[in-house]
């Protein structure tokens, strides 16, 4: 569903600022895989999943999305084929829009543009059935604003909004790590739930060893653009905050950066 064959990205090349932000990446998900990745920063987390979403291109190597060559197609092109959930709760909505608004938006995301009614009796229906599955009430106000939300119910409507179209490959940009403890725990079970339920090829950031470890059914750690670790299925399941801190040791010959809440 999702392939990066020899990725590779420059930033400043040529320059003393030059960083090598991605060097010959290769990742492949199948159809369904949830695949966390874990890093510090720096490691070319943000920069990988840029470069799948079509905010960057890459300098060299080929980027794959349901075995289509996307490598030339901008972000708004592969929008169809994308949903992602930025670290931000304030990003991925229309702060000065509606409930209903933001939805009919999204919902449009994969269909063709027409001149027509964005907000229908049944498309309201149908938004207020999906609201119904996150059990915060938000069916019963599809006309606040929704700049009136809490950082939590808005990082739900986003996550709702990125996966009731069904896309390709489903992007979690650290779409917890601006919560506070109890949210963020909440939007980890929706996004537990929902991704199970819609069986969604997902790619998940997180500087959360243990949540990276908890959610998923592979994981990937990233060094200096690179992925040093891809702990396979059958693997994940015995995997421990400690032992990940002695592979990156092995690996690497030094200690893991332990910057902002990476043990949490």
């Amino acid at each position: 569903m999702l392939k990066l064959n020899r990725v590779n990205k420059i930033f400043n090349e040529g320059t003393a600022d030059e960083k090598i932000a991605l060097e010959d990446v290769n990742l492949e998900l199948k159809q369904g895989d949830f695949v966390t990745i874990i890093g510090s920063n720096g490691a070319g987390k943000s920069t990988l999943m840029n470069i799948i979403s079509g905010v960057l291109f890459p300098d060299e190597g080929r980027v794959e999305i349901g075995g289509s060559v996307v490598n030339q197609l901008k972000e708004h092109q592969r929008a169809p084929l994308i949903g992602r959930v930025f670290q931000d709760p304030m990003a991925g909505t229309a702060p000065t829009m509606t409930i209903e608004e933001n939805l009919a938006m999204a919902y449009s995301r994969n269909r063709p543009r027409k001149l027509r009614k964005g907000v229908t009796k049944a498309r309201r229906d149908m938004f207020q059935e999906y609201l119904e599955t996150l059990h915060l009430g938000l069916e019963n106000r599809l006309t606040a604003k929704v700049g009136l939300l809490s950082g939590g119910e808005r990082q739900a409507l986003s996550l709702l909004m990125a996966t009731f179209t069904q896309p390709k490959v489903l992007l979690l940009d650290e779409h917890t790590a601006a919560l506070d403890p109890a949210r963020a725990s909440l939007i980890t079970q929706l996004t537990k739930r929902i991704v199970a339920d819609s069986g969604l090829t997902t790619l998940m950031v997180t500087h959360n060893m243990q949540q990276a470890i908890d959610l998923g059914n592979r994981l990937i750690m990233m060094d200096k653009g690179m992925i040093i670790l891809d702990v396979p299925p059958e693997q994940k399941g015995s995997l421990t905050i400690e032992r990940l801190l002695k592979e990156f040791e092995r690996l690497r010959g030094e200690k893991f950066a332990s910057d902002r809440a990476v043990l949490g």
